[in-house]
């Protein structure tokens, strides 16, 4: 039985959740009930809204919404502005949310207490961090002129980072991840690099990178939008210098949600930040004309803090009660393989030929998968842009369709069908996955779709 097509992508349009009837679909079908059953985070998913008519893999680039969010915010709202009004600053804690709030991110980072602070986005933090680091390095040597970045960066830290090298005269050089630590010399004041590469999914080296940086004497800024929250980063363990990411992505703290900023603590008195505020002054009620810095992680601060989404985010923070980091890192590893394996099952293997090259990432004949073409229509394959190997992994899988022309429709299937993804230009399908609420079901019955929409069996 053939599914509806979508007029405007010729795809199937069913949004039911198919019964597996023949024998691979009935074994993947069970393994992924027998690893829900043992999935020690299982219960975790009750802590939040999911719409159960859908399979929502998209929460590397939003995150889903937590029960707890609704009433914190709506008690802000009408207790705290409503009734309390301008006291809220002392008697809720305002004032002091931007550094509370990061207290609770920084065990999720591996940060010490009293090293991140929540506030600005993270395009923001990027400049701040940057233009942070490369003063610092020029302290230590004026001879230090080159800001390194990732040229795989996500294009905003790129936008950045150009304006960050105008403004302290530095050459700007963009370098694969992999040549940093053969790049990094006595010249570089700084690096700017992304954790996980938000195309591929790799996950960057980032002891290695730093302990290379370190070595030659500059600075690191590492990008965790893509990480925090989904794996272990261990800032402190491997000395990094600054990080910033957002907190809307694995972190579930809602749209537009303040992003965060890491300022190891031994560089916290040489911070000079580019965007001195007065929350971040030494004693901001004097209203002196000449700026103060505060001390500690305070210093990361410019102005007034975004009191609803910060408390938003605080309350979205609950979720993590008694779940351990490196348990969301096992179970997100466990996901990704799991879909991967449905993928290869559920929608016919590629030619080796088609599997060679890819834009990001190394990607193998094992790793792909096809489809035959269908009357009047142009043969849909995809193959995975994601490395194999665990260390080199992020906690999202995507997927590169040939043609790529072809991968909007796809996607827009693949919604129609209660499967969220998204979709990067030229062709890349990519799938998030958050192990605090993703279910190995969710993996299954998503690859099974992708399958169906492409034209594999039915």
């Amino acid at each position: 039985m053939s599914d509806p097509a979508n007029k405007t992508t010729g795809m199937p349009t069913d949004n039911t959740r198919n019964t597996p009837t023949d024998k691979p679909r009935n074994t993947l079908a069970n393994e992924s009930e027998h690893l829900d059953r043992a999935d020690q985070l299982a219960h975790v998913r009750e802590r939040f809204v999911l719409d159960p008519a859908t399979v929502y893999l998209d929460g590397n680039s939003l995150g889903a919404l937590p029960h707890a969010v609704g009433e914190r915010v709506a008690r802000t709202v009408a207790h705290e502005w409503g009734e309390l009004g301008i006291r809220s600053w002392t008697e809720s804690g305002w004032w002091a949310a931007p550094e509370r709030v990061g207290e609770l991110i920084a065990p999720l980072v591996g940060a010490d207490q009293g090293q991140v602070v929540v506030g600005d986005s993270t395009s923001v933090n990027v400049f701040k961090a940057v233009v942070g680091a490369i003063r610092i390095a020029r302290q230590d040597s004026a001879a230090r002129t080159e800001l390194l970045v990732d040229e795989a960066t996500f294009p905003t830290d790129g936008y950045i980072a150009e304006s960050a090298a105008r403004l302290t005269g530095c050459t700007l050089r963009q370098v694969p991840a992999a040549a940093v630590p053969g790049t990094a010399g006595p010249t570089t004041a700084a690096v700017l690099m992304n954790h996980v590469d938000y195309r591929t999914g790799e996950l960057n080296d980032l002891p290695g990178i730093t302990a290379a940086v370190r070595e030659a004497g500059a600075r690191s800024v590492w990008d965790l939008c893509h990480s925090a929250g989904a794996l272990p980063v261990g800032l402190d363990a491997h000395g990094v210098d600054f990080a910033v990411g957002c907190t809307y992505k694995f972190l579930n703290g809602g749209p537009g949600s303040p992003a965060f900023l890491y300022l190891r603590r031994d560089l916290q008195d040489r911070f000079d930040s580019p965007l001195p505020g007065w929350h971040s002054h030494a004693d901001p009620f004097a209203m002196a004309p000449a700026y103060e810095p505060a001390s500690g992680a305070t210093r990361g601060r410019v102005g007034t803090p975004e009191i609803l989404s910060t408390v938003a985010l605080e309350a979205a923070l609950s979720v993590w009660e008694g779940v351990s980091i490196e348990a969301v890192r096992t179970k997100s590893l466990a996901l990704s393989d799991h879909f991967l394996r449905c993928v290869r099952t559920y929608v016919p293997e590629a030619s080796p030929h088609g599997a060679e090259a890819s834009p990001h990432g190394a990607v193998s004949p094992h790793s792909a998968a096809g489809t035959p073409s269908r009357a009047g229509e142009t043969a849909v394959s995809v193959r995975s842009l994601t490395p194999e190997e665990h260390a080199r992994r992020g906690s999202q899988i995507s997927l590169l369709c040939e043609p790529a022309e072809r991968a909007g429709a796809v996607m827009e299937a693949l919604t129609a069908r209660g499967v969220i993804g998204d979709f990067r230009r030229p062709g890349v399908l990519r799938f998030g996955f958050t192990p605090l609420y993703t279910s190995f079901e969710d993996a299954e019955h998503a690859a099974r779709v992708l399958g169906e929409v492409t034209g594999g069996p039915r």
